[in-house]
């Protein structure tokens, strides 16, 4: 591959995940409640590890020219990111005016687990059809005919875009964390603003499903 087309889309990839959006809300919200800004982190970044294998394998192709399954899998995404903004909503009630404490360094102020979080994060991008969709007309058109396989390239493009998700949301979560640490009622705002965002998204997507 051309080290100018790698340059090219790293730079579209991390313009594009700067670009706030369902991923910004959950990992804001994390950021600001727990202890511990890895686990939701490390679970959008898986939720697309999957989406680029799927793309690289074909799948992604698969899917998208059926559009019987992609409705499923969009209806699927909707309601779950609208389950998360709506139980982000919720939880506010729970810890109204009450100090949040957390078991361990995973903990939140809901009482979830690391894993919770990373399996949580892993929904939101992984079976979010619209991120299956923005890979499968991102990366194709920095693929060569020549050199490596399609495969190979798609891996390897993936692993570009999956690392600046990564980075950039890790610095997304530490900055919220350090900004509403000590603050709560900012904290709570942030909070219900990032579960009507996620509530937002969601009903977008199951509009998006019913319209079409």
């Amino acid at each position: 591959m051309e080290a100018t087309l790698v340059l090219q889309f790293a730079v579209t990839a991390a313009l594009l995940t700067l670009v706030p959006g369902a991923d910004w809300a959950y990992v804001i919200s994390t950021g600001a409640r727990s202890r511990s800004v890895v686990p939701p982190v490390l679970g959008l970044a898986s939720g697309y590890v999957v989406l680029v294998a799927a793309v690289a394998v074909g799948v992604g192709t698969l899917v998208s020219s059926h559009p019987d399954v992609l409705s499923v899998l969009t209806l699927a995404g909707a309601c779950y990111i609208t389950y998360l903004g709506m139980s982000s909503l919720l939880s506010l009630r729970a810890t109204a005016g009450s100090r949040p404490t957390t078991d361990g360094d995973t903990g939140t102020a809901d009482g979830m687990t690391g894993l919770n979080l990373y399996l949580r994060g892993m929904g939101v991008s992984g079976i979010n059809p619209k991120a299956m969709m923005l890979l499968l007309a991102l990366l194709p058109q920095y693929l060569t005919p020549d050199g490596w396989s399609s495969t190979a390239q798609t891996g390897l493009l993936g692993s570009i875009f999956i690392l600046e998700v990564v980075v950039i949301y890790f610095g997304v979560a530490l900055f919220a964390r350090s900004l509403l640490l000590g603050r709560p009622r900012l904290n709570t705002a942030v909070t219900a603003f990032s579960g009507v965002l996620l509530t937002g998204f969601g009903v977008w997507l199951l509009l998006d499903v019913l319209a079409f």
